[in-house]
């Protein structure tokens, strides 16, 4: 494990000082309280191991003066969580051996770095070659694929997953979490957030069943509880936490129909578990929610009592310097403005202008290349 105390960006020189003062998630302690959100980039190989490309890209957000880097989704068996084309896998020893450059990569940056872990169920982009996939109820997602991810088209209807296979897929989220330590990641981030398998037995609309996962809030939250349970015990050294969400990839309007009931129980649950930290997506500049005077990421705060990163809009540091004034988050992860300029935070610390987001880093496709392509073509017009 990494301490990060005495390195990275450090305060005395910057206009943001909450932004820029150290702080600690568990036992760990880091620089400062920027995060590089884990940003999906499907740019592994076809069987889920990390390419030098994505090493490379890892290392230079390392340099970049961030507190933390959250790593990108990573499917944690070889039967439905894959829900990308290209996108990397901790579900067996080849793949996890393939990340070991990364890690090794940002520990020699001075820079800790977490693992999210992810299971897709019915939220599949572009990935034709599956026979089916597995929900918590066998209900068609709403929208279609997005086609800078390689999708086309509606998603694949799912069938329903079935007790044994809810065991088989906890037991999955332990071991991935397992794998990941072993190679000396510092954390371990489950994807719970955005569509994704744990949200859709969260979820209204997506979770019909009438079993103990479903109707009451109680019951739909269970499966979060079971794997959060499962991972905090496979990993009982190092920070390990949970990304909530209201909305989807698919479903940018969805809240929590009970509103402010619903965070009173969901946050407090989730903490209950003994996580370290719950990392909540929503754009965080829109309050107050739920006709509360907080954001998503204050209720979290007041209600968890744990840590909490605040994710939405807050490649303004101006946001995140005042959220954190205030208590609402003790952390912020910036995801367009972290791929615009990995070196984002330094900047930002040196009063310098970092490189604004544009469309065009992540078209036709969000990879990497076609990133680096991007940087190349602007430079060459700058040259």
């Amino acid at each position: 494990m990494v301490d990060q105390s005495t390195s990275g960006t450090q305060p005395g020189h910057t206009s943001y000082p909450r932004v820029f003062s150290p702080g600690k998630i568990g036992t760990l302690t880091l620089a400062n309280r920027s995060m590089v959100a884990p940003l999906t980039r499907t740019s592994a190989t076809v069987d889920g191991k990390v390419l030098p490309p994505m090493v490379d890209y890892y290392a230079e957000f390392a340099r970049g003066g961030w507190g933390l880097v959250i790593a990108e989704a990573t499917y944690i068996d070889l039967a439905y969580s894959q829900g990308y084309n290209n996108q990397p896998g901790m579900a067996y020893g080849v793949q996890q051996q393939s990340w070991k450059p990364v890690v090794e990569a940002a520990h020699k940056a001075g820079m800790p770095i977490f693992l999210q872990i992810y299971h897709g169920g019915a939220i599949n982009q572009g990935n034709h070659w599956k026979v089916d996939s597995i929900s918590a109820s066998p209900i068609q997602p709403l929208g279609e694929q997005i086609d800078r991810y390689g999708g086309e088209g509606p998603f694949q209807k799912p069938r329903e997953i079935t007790r044994q296979e809810m065991k088989e897929v906890v037991a999955s989220y332990a071991n991935a979490a397992r794998l990941a330590a072993d190679i000396g990641f510092d954390g371990i981030e489950v994807h719970g957030a955005n569509g994704y398998l744990p949200d859709q037995f969260l979820t209204v609309y997506t979770n019909q069943r009438t079993d103990e996962y479903g109707g009451p809030l109680h019951n739909r939250l269970r499966f979060h509880l079971e794997v959060m349970q499962a991972v905090r015990d496979a990993v009982p050294n190092k920070p390990v936490g949970v990304r909530i969400s209201q909305t989807k990839v698919n479903d940018l309007s969805y809240a929590w129909p009970g509103g402010i009931k619903d965070a009173e129980y969901i946050f407090p649950a989730l903490a209950e578990t003994g996580i370290d930290f719950i990392h909540v997506s929503a754009h965080l500049g829109a309050v107050p929610v739920f006709n509360q005077e907080l954001s998503l990421a204050g209720l979290a705060k007041k209600l968890s009592g744990i840590t909490i990163i605040g994710n939405g809009k807050l490649h303004d540091p101006k946001l995140a310097e005042d959220l954190i004034a205030r208590g609402e988050v003790d952390f912020f992860s910036v995801g367009k403005g972290a791929l615009a300029d990995p070196a984002w935070a330094r900047k930002i610390a040196d009063g310098q202008a970092p490189i604004p987001f544009d469309p065009g880093m992540t078209s036709p496709l969000a990879t990497i290349a076609n990133t680096a392509a991007w940087r190349k073509k602007q430079a060459a017009k700058v040259g």
